[in-house]
Order: structure tokens, then C-alpha cells, then sequence
């Protein structure tokens, strides 16, 4: 065990130390005597100088005796200053020997082995944190893709979609224009049929028209003023519309009747432009079915009447 600097102070003095001051000590006390020695015999050698003198006066006086002076007393010897002997300082017990403390173990090898532990586990970390960010990353990455990818099938669907609605649509509609044509061309050509088979009838009743005439009347006469709005009245309740017309487009349609008003053919004579009023028209004079008469008992034939959905 070390001493620390409070106690080394507290240790008592090495046995040697006083020794020449004593010496010194001794030799000024002996000094100091030789000297009052001295100095007393040096007194005692010398005699006091004696005066003597006569003194007169007018009486008669006895004259004193002389004053004997007493010896000076013999000084007294100056004791003896016997030498201060300073006190012999008790040993110092002796230090204990300290313990021997066990060398502690030598861990320099742990402590690298614990760094080393410590270090790998910290790039360990530090890898899995930089592995999970690029994980999370890459799947961003996909997620974005697959979005973007469903995004753009969806796009190119609803595109594929209207596509084929639109050609399907345009197919619809050729469709009908060619049903349409057919259709005319069919009423045209029974139109023809029934014209030629009229005129024979009506050539051999009489008529009064010449060959070249394309009436079918027995008199060429037209119909009278308020004739149109009786046809009107006839045909306008029977326009049935599935679906709204835009604007007001005009459809002529040639109708030819019997001679008591039965309706023996329709045709299109001229398209309003939508081929559902065109079809809702002539549905019309379908259902119609027979026209009225006019006002001298007739049925004028042929006749084209002009339709509007919004007369």
C-alpha cells in the first residue's frame, strides 16, 4: 500500500538529525560560561582608586573616622548550565510491508474481441437497415409500375370499348341505310308495278290523260286548300317516338291510295337527314292505314306529304 504525501509528513524525524545542532549548542553554552568567568576574576584583580583630602573648619571637630568601604561580595559562580539533552525520539515501528496485490487479469483481449463483437454487430445493422430501405424502395418501384400498368390496360379497354361501340354503331347504321335502300328499291319497284297496272285500268275506264301522263287520276285535278290538314289530322296520331329528334328536320313521303282512300304504297321521297324520323314517319302512314277523303268525295293520288316531328 503506498503512503500519500499527509502521512509521510506525520512519520517522526530519522534518529541523526539533531545530533550537530546539540554539538553547536553545547560548544556556544561552554563558551558563554568561559566568558562570565573571565570577566569576574578580571574584576576582583583591580583595586579601587583611593582619595584622600583634609578639610578645615572653625570648630574644632573630631575629625570621623575613615570610611571603610566593605569588600565588593564575592560573586556568586554562575551555575552551571548543564546542556539540554533533547529527548531520544522513539523508533519509528516499522511499515508493514503491503500486501501484494493480484496483478489484475489481463483483459486486452476480451476488450478487442468485445470491440470487435460490437463493431460487426453495428455494420450488421447498419446492412439490414440499408437492405430494408432498398426493399421498400424496389416495391414502391412496382407498385408504381403495376399501377401504371393497370392504368394504361384500363385506358386502352374503355379505348378498345368505344371503339367498337363506335363500329359497331357505324355498322348498325350502314346496316339500316341498306335495309333502307333495299326497302325503297322494293317500294319503288311495287310502286312501278301498281302505276303500270293502274294506268291500264284507268286506260281502259276512259281516262282522260294521254300516254305520256304520269297521273292516275281519271281527272287532272289537285286537291283542294284544307285538304293538307285533313291528312294531317289523319296521320299526325299515329307518329310513335322511341328517341328525341333533334332540331326539326323534313321528310316527304309519297303516298299512293285507292280510290276509297286505302293506302296502297308509301316511299321516301326525300330523307329528313335522321333516319329515326324517316322510319317513325313512315311507320306513321303504316298505321294510318286509309286516307281521308276531300271535299268532292276524292282521294287525290299520288301525294307527297311533307312531316316535321314538331308541326
Amino acid at each position: 500500500m503506498q503512503a500519500t504525501p499527509d502521512q509521510t509528513d506525520l512519520k517522526p524525524p530519522r534518529t541523526g538529525r539533531w545530533s550537530a545542532p546539540l554539538v553547536l549548542a553545547l560548544l556556544a553554552h561552554l563558551l558563554l560560561v568561559a566568558a562570565l568567568t573571565w570577566g569576574v576574576n578580571w574584576k576582583q584583580d583591580t583595586q579601587p582608586a583611593a582619595f584622600e583630602a583634609e578639610l578645615w573648619s572653625s570648630v574644632v571637630q573630631q575629625a570621623a573616622p575613615r570610611e571603610v568601604k566593605p569588600p565588593p561580595p564575592t560573586p556568586r559562580p554562575e551555575p552551571k548550565v548543564e546542556p539540554k539533552v533533547e529527548p531520544k525520539p522513539k523508533p519509528t515501528p516499522p511499515k508493514p510491508e503491503p500486501k501484494a496485490e493480484p496483478e489484475p487479469p489481463d483483459t486486452r483481449e476480451a476488450d478487442i474481441a468485445i470491440e470487435k463483437a460490437k463493431k460487426k454487430k453495428e455494420e450488421e445493422a447498419k446492412k439490414r437497415e440499408i437492405e430494408k430501405k432498398e426493399a421498400a424502395k424496389k416495391k414502391a418501384e412496382e407498385q408504381a409500375r403495376a399501377e401504371e400498368a393497370a392504368k394504361k390496360k384500363k385506358a386502352e379497354e374503355a379505348k378498345r370499348r368505344d371503339d367498337q361501340k363506335k363500329l359497331d354503331e357505324k355498322i348498325k347504321q350502314l346496316a339500316k341505310e341498306k335495309a333502307r335502300k333495299l326497302e325503297e328499291q322494293r317500294e319503288a319497284a311495287s310502286a312501278k308495278a301498281r302505276d303500270d297496272q293502274m294506268r291500264r285500268i284507268l286506260g281502259q275506264a276512259g281516262a282522260t290523260g294521254g300516254e305520256s301522263a304520269k297521273g292516275t287520276a281519271q281527272r287532272a285535278s289537285g286537291p283542294s286548300n284544307s285538304y293538307g290538314g285533313r291528312v294531317n289530322a289523319a296521320v299526325r296520331p299515329n307518329v310513335l317516338l322511341t328517341e328525341d329528334i333533334p332540331g326539326n328536320p323534313k321528310a316527304e313521303i309519297e303516298v299512293r291510295s285507292a280510290p276509297d282512300g286505302t293506302i296502297i304504297s308509301r316511299r321516301l321521297a326525300r330523307s329528313s337527314g335522321n333516319a329515326a324520323w324517316d322510319k317513325a314517319a313512315l311507320d306513321a302512314i303504316d298505321r294510318t292505314g286509309k286516307m281521308p277523303r276531300d271535299v268532292d268525295g276524292r282521294v287525290p293520288s299520288p301525294l307527297i306529304i311533307e312531316m316535321r316531328p314538331r308541326d
